[in-house]
C-alpha cells in the first residue's frame, strides 16, 4: 500500500505535471483568439460524462474493470476541479469541441498513468473515449451542465430573491405613495403593489425556467458522429444516463431524437431565451429601485439604499446604487448572450452545429450571472431597503391625478381643470375640489382617499 506521504507527492506531482498529449498541443497552437478557457461547470460535466461512460462500458462487458475504475476514479478528479490548468484550449476552437473533447480523454488517460504507476495503460480513443464522439458528448455537456446549473444556482437564487421581495412587501401594505405611468405621477398604489409587481417579474421567470428544464434531461450521448449511433452499444445510452441520473438527482435520458440533438442547440437557445427574459426582469427591478431612490434632493428620494462603499472619489457623502448598476451590466451581458446563442444556434449544417464551444461558454456564463445577480439584489438591496415615508406622503398629498376618482361624479373634464389647477398652484385637490364644485368636504375626502383608491379602479392613462 502506498504511504500517505507518497500518495501526496504523487497527487502534487500529477497536478503540476504536463497531463495533456499531443493532440491539445495542437489545438493550443492553433487556437490563439482569445484567453477564454471552458468553463468550471462544463468542466464537471465533461468528467462525470467520461466517469459514467466507462462505468456503462464496464457494465457491457467492453472495458475491464481495472481500466473502467482507473479511468473513473481520473475523470471524477477532472469533474472535481484538480486539473483545470491542463484544460487549457481557447473557447474558440473548433466548432464541434473535439478538441477539448481530446484533451480530455489524453488528461484521464495520463492520470491513469501516473496514479497506477504505470500498471494500468489506457488509451484516450479507444479506452476513454470508447463508444463516444466529440459529437454527442460536447451538447451533452452543453445541457447537464446547465441543467445542474440552473436547478442547483440559478432557481434557488430566484426563489431567495421573490421571498425576500415578498418578506419586503409584507411591512409595507399600509404605505400608500403615488403611482408613476410614462415616468409622470399617476393614481396611488401602495408599496407593496409595486414590490408584488417585481415579485411576480421573478416567480414567472421561475416558472419559466422549472418548466423548461425538463427539457435539458434529453442528451445527445451515445448518437455519436451523426447520430446513428455508429461504434457504440445500443444499451450504452441508457446506461450512461442513468449513472448521470443517480450522481445528480436529476432525471436524465438519452435523447428522442440523436439526429436533431446532435445536429441542433434548439433546447439551448430556447434556454438562453427564457434567461434573457430573466435578464429583462431583474433590469427593471434595478432601474425601478435606482429611480426610487434617486436623489435624495433632486429626485423621487422615496426609498433609501444602505451606503456599500463610498460613492464618489470626489464628492464626498455621495451614495450611489452601486447593487442595481453591477445587475444592470450583468443582465446587459445576458441579453447579448442571447444573441450569440442564437446566432450560434443557427449555425448548424446538416448533421453538427459547429459552435458548440461558444455555446457551452455562453450560456453557463448567463445561468451564472443571472444566478449571482438575484441573489446579490435580495441581500445587499431588497433587505436593506427602507422606506422614506415623509417624502411618500408628501407626493401623494400633492398629486393632481388624484383627481381621477372624481371622474364618476363631476366628469372628465371638470377633473381636468381641478387636477391642473392644484399642480398650477401647488395645492391640494381637495382644496381646489372644495372651491369648483358644490360637493361637500366630507364626500370629497372620501372619494379621495388614497388608501381606497388602492383596492383596484380602473386607471385611464
Amino acid at each position: 500500500m502506498q504511504k500517505k506521504d507518497d500518495k501526496n507527492t504523487a497527487n502534487k506531482n500529477h497536478k503540476t505535471a504536463c497531463l495533456y498529449g499531443d493532440e491539445t498541443a495542437k489545438s493550443l497552437a492553433n487556437f490563439t483568439i482569445s484567453e477564454l478557457k471552458m468553463p468550471r461547470a462544463f468542466l464537471w460535466a465533461l468528467g462525470t460524462i467520461k466517469s459514467a461512460s466507462a462505468q456503462a462500458n464496464q457494465a457491457l462487458g467492453l472495458l475491464d474493470s481495472d481500466k473502467s475504475l482507473a479511468i473513473q476514479l481520473a475523470a471524477k478528479e477532472v469533474a472535481d476541479g484538480f486539473h483545470d490548468n491542463q484544460f487549457p484550449i481557447d473557447v474558440f476552437q473548433t466548432g464541434s469541441g473535439t478538441s477539448t473533447n481530446m484533451n480530455a480523454n489524453e488528461v484521464i488517460a495520463s492520470l491513469v498513468k501516473l496514479t497506477s504507476n504505470q500498471t494500468i495503460s489506457v488509451h484516450p480513443n479507444d479506452d476513454v473515449n470508447m463508444g463516444q464522439s466529440s459529437n454527442d458528448v460536447i451538447p451533452s455537456c452543453i445541457h447537464l451542465s446547465a441543467a445542474k446549473l440552473i436547478a442547483e444556482q440559478l432557481l434557488p437564487s430566484l426563489e431567495h430573491l421573490r421571498n425576500t421581495l415578498d418578506d419586503k412587501a409584507s411591512e409595507h401594505h399600509g404605505t400608500i405613495k403615488t403611482g408613476r405611468t410614462h415616468l409622470m405621477d399617476a393614481m396611488p398604489l401602495s408599496f407593496a403593489q409595486e414590490i408584488s409587481a417585481w415579485s411576480a417579474q421573478v416567480n414567472y421567470a421561475y416558472d419559466q425556467l422549472q418548466n423548461n428544464l425538463p427539457s435539458l434531461y434529453k442528451l445527445a450521448i451515445g448518437g455519436t458522429a451523426v447520430g446513428t449511433g455508429v461504434n457504440t452499444h445500443p444499451n450504452f445510452a441508457a446506461m450512461v444516463t442513468r449513472t448521470l441520473t443517480e450522481k445528480t438527482g436529476l432525471t436524465f435520458t438519452p435523447a428522442d431524437n440523436y439526429f436533431r440533438a446532435i445536429s441542433a442547440q434548439d433546447t439551448a437557445v430556447c434556454i438562453s431565451g427564457i434567461l434573457k427574459t430573466t435578464a429583462v426582469s431583474l433590469s427593471k427591478i434595478s432601474n425601478d429601485i435606482r429611480w426610487l431612490s434617486s436623489g435624495p434632493l433632486n429626485g423621487l428620494n422615496e426609498i433609501r439604499l444602505p451606503e456599500l462603499q463610498k460613492g464618489s472619489s470626489i464628492m464626498p457623502g455621495k451614495v450611489n446604487p452601486v447593487i442595481p448598476e453591477a445587475v444592470l451590466m450583468a443582465c446587459t451581458q445576458v441579453i447579448g448572450n442571447d444573441t450569440t446563442i442564437t446566432l450560434a444556434g443557427q449555425s448548424g449544417n446538416f448533421q453538427l452545429n459547429t459552435m458548440l464551444p461558444l455555446i457551452a461558454h455562453t450560456l453557463v456564463q448567463s445561468i451564472q450571472l443571472l444566478s449571482s445577480s438575484a441573489n446579490a439584489l435580495a441581500d445587499k438591496v431588497v433587505k436593506e431597503i427602507s422606506v422614506n415615508h415623509d417624502e411618500i406622503e408628501k407626493n401623494l398629498s400633492r398629486n393632481p391625478i388624484l383627481a381621477t376618482a372624481l371622474t364618476k361624479l363631476i366628469g372628465y373634464e371638470k377633473s381636468a381643470e381641478i387636477a391642473k389647477k392644484a399642480y398650477a398652484e401647488k395645492r391640494t385637490v381637495i382644496d381646489v375640489a372644495i372651491e369648483l364644485t358644490n360637493i361637500s368636504a366630507v364626500e370629497l375626502t372620501a372619494h379621495l382617499d388614497p388608501k381606497r383608491l388602492i383596492g383596484g379602479i380602473n386607471e385611464t392613462e
